[in-house]
């Protein structure tokens, strides 16, 4: 008589954390799986700030305590901007559910005025983002830009391992992290030094790409560790209700992302 064949457990569900774009988080499945770094890569104007805003507007309306860490542009100016999309809620900020940080008071406060960052000075930065992540209770976070902060790193060396010390950190926390990249418009450049993207769980390229004469938004999953994902190409449109995605129709003649 054969011995019984055990049976195998089937391998554990990661948690999703549901970005809120409805798209979205159908072609990955449910949501970013939770803990997860995530590349937001592309050139001027192809939405970057308004998915990860959308993002993290989202999970504060779930309960979720969010953080926009603002390199280039004033929390002020940008709340400013915010307020002509309807899904954006002013409560939501006043409540303190989502935070607006400006990255270059941080750097003022501990005295990171060099042009180039050490390496002890890029602990500090993670040592200081990870007080801000535990003090609020934040379980999303948004640095804008990663590009910004790596203009004071230069050296791949260190950027890669400020990369991993931030994923670390911030991942052992349960903090789902998105970080803009911005690039040139090329085929095939999706961050400043090309090692950011090894680092990170996921990469989100958003470009843009000529239609009948139209130039229109596309969006693309380059990656996503920990859940199977569609690598297909979507039309973006940003709308005051958020943004809204649809599968890009064959034919397009693509201008880079």
């Amino acid at each position: 008589m054969d011995a019984p064949v055990p049976e195998t457990a089937a391998p554990p569900t990661r948690d999703r954390c549901a970005t809120g774009i409805q798209g979205l988080d159908d072609i990955l499945g449910g949501g970013i799986p939770r803990g997860n770094m995530i590349l937001v890569s592309g050139s001027v104007g192809t939405g970057k700030t308004t998915l990860t805003l959308e993002f993290l507007v989202r999970g504060a309306e779930r309960g979720e305590k969010s953080l926009f860490l603002s390199v280039t542009e004033a929390s002020d100016k940008l709340i400013q901007n915010l307020s002509t999309f309807e899904f954006f809620r002013t409560d939501l900020v006043t409540s303190g559910s989502l935070v607006f940080v400006d990255v270059p008071v941080i750097y003022d406060r501990l005295g990171l005025d060099r042009e180039e960052m050490t390496a002890e000075d890029l602990d500090l930065l993670v040592l200081t983002i990870q007080g801000l992540v535990t003090e609020l209770g934040v379980k999303r976070v948004v640095l804008d830009s990663l590009t910004s902060v790596c203009y004071r790193i230069r050296k791949e060396e260190r950027i890669r391992d400020f990369m991993l010390k931030l994923s670390q950190t911030l991942s052992a926390l349960d903090c789902t992290t998105l970080l803009v990249s911005e690039v040139a418009q090329s085929p095939g450049r999706l961050s400043l030094y090309g090692v950011e993207e090894a680092i990170v769980d996921g990469v989100i390229l958003l470009g843009n790409t000529r239609r009948q004469g139209d130039i229109i938004r596309v969006l693309q999953v380059i990656k996503m560790r920990g859940t199977s994902h569609s690598r297909a190409q979507y039309v973006i449109e940003l709308t005051p209700i958020g943004m809204l995605m649809a599968p890009h129709l064959k034919g397009g003649h693509q201008e880079g992302g």
